[in-house]
């Protein structure tokens, strides 16, 4: 598959990726009780974290992996069996607590018995990115946005969180066998191997790492700057970043499924920097349409909030734009040297949030959003200075893949 081509499949799938989550919620907030919706996102919350935490230890490790299609198809399979069998064991704790809990509990149980379905299907598309076949991942997606709508939208009114629960993991059964059927000739032969996913120097630590501490971070902020802010305040800055959910979509596409695009580049540090520049380009054309939108429209969008989150735009708009550069200087650096990118999160991370609440304290909302901007401008410039400073041959990117034992082949 052509670069081009594949860059674009990436993509889709990860919209339509995000696309099901969207309708998922929609659809059970439609057929379901205030109550009960609340209990289904509380359980949804969960698994959003440990999906989180899966893409984090096995997809962005994986997708790291070099070599013949003998080396990629074990990797593929071992990285399948290791989700397969994690999700089981953390989803018969999910099950066997929820059993002795309460009978709210009960979400979690299903929860926990739907858990090594999605999370499998979830891994399965990074195993057909590492093989460069991610219009398989994009099919695989499709399969479980046609089934999981029409099974959602079925369900009785009044259906309990935990009906509702099951009826949306199994919903992803279709797109895991077809996933599986598809992958069964890349992994054919292959050996399955463990060990690598609990040997020290594992690189997925230090990438789970990376997401606890920016998602923390991030949340603790916001959480922090609620306690002294008004709730006005907060849900600007909700609504403003709301509104820059595409541009979420094409940064997850890049972390996710970008580094096996740019090791086809002689020059993959130039080919990042292509990247951001595209994806900057994206944001400041996006922040100016929302920025332009007429107030009407606004409100359809926002309801009351548009007002408020107007004013933050321009500042969201520049914030996503720094963002852009420092997605694809990540995602360099962490091709050119993989064990590099967690100090740039350690640090940048809390700088970050404390220029948010630094800002809310000098001028209020607007100073929060644009403390947010300087942040990621400043994470941004960190991770462009280390991968600057990194060689960008194959045989110096295989160099730095060797210092990553059981972790990059």
């Amino acid at each position: 598959m052509r670069a081009r081509t594949a860059v674009v499949c990436s993509v889709l799938d990860q919209a339509v990726s995000a696309l099901t989550n969207i309708a998922v919620l929609v659809l059970v907030a439609r057929h379901s009780e205030a109550a009960t919706f609340a209990v289904f996102a509380t359980a949804y919350v969960v698994f959003s974290v440990l999906l989180g935490a899966f893409g984090a230890y096995v997809g962005q490790e994986l997708v790291l992996h070099r070599g013949e299609p003998e080396t990629l198809g074990r990797a593929c399979r071992g990285a399948a069996a290791f989700t397969a069998t994690a999700s089981t064991v953390l989803g018969a704790l999910l099950a066997g607590g929820a059993a002795l809990a309460s009978s709210d509990a009960a979400v979690y149980g299903a929860l926990g018995l739907v858990l090594p379905i999605t999370l499998t299907q979830d891994t399965l598309r990074y195993c057909f990115s590492v093989l460069r076949t991610p219009h398989l991942a994009l099919l695989t997606d499709l399969v479980r946005l046609g089934a999981a709508l029409p099974l959602l939208a079925v369900q009785p009114n009044g259906a309990s969180a935990a009906r509702t629960t099951l009826a949306w993991g199994l919903s992803a059964l279709p797109a895991l066998l077809l996933a599986l059927i598809l992958l069964r000739p890349h992994v054919r032969g292959a050996r399955t191997d463990l060990r690598r996913y609990v040997a020290r120097g594992h690189l997925g630590r230090r990438f789970l790492v990376e997401f606890g501490v920016g998602n923390a971070t991030s949340q603790l902020a916001v959480l922090a700057l609620g306690l002294f802010a008004t709730p006005l305040a907060v849900g600007a800055l909700r609504g403003a970043t709301t509104l820059f959910g595409p541009l979420n979509v094409a940064f997850n596409a890049a972390t996710g499924f970008g580094p096996p695009l740019l090791t086809r580049h002689t020059a993959p540090r130039r080919a990042a920097l292509a990247a951001g520049c595209a994806l900057a380009a994206v944001a400041a054309g996006w922040a100016a349409v929302l920025y332009a939108l007429p107030t009407r429209y606004g409100r359809q969008l926002l309801g009351d909030t548009w007002e408020s989150a107007a004013k933050v735009l321009p500042a969201t708009g520049a914030q996503y734009a720094a963002m852009a550069f420092g997605v694809c200087g990540l995602l360099a650096l962490r091709v050119l040297a993989p064990r590099t990118t967690l100090p740039v999160q350690l640090v940048f991370s809390p700088v970050s949030a404390g220029l948010l609440l630094a800002g809310y304290a000098w001028a209020g909302v607007a100073g929060a959003a644009w403390g947010l901007c300087v942040g990621s401008v400043l994470k941004g410039a960190a991770a462009w200075w280390r991968a600057a400073r990194r060689p960008e041959s194959k045989a110096a990117v295989s160099a730095a893949a060797a210092t990553a034992p059981g972790a990059v082949s």
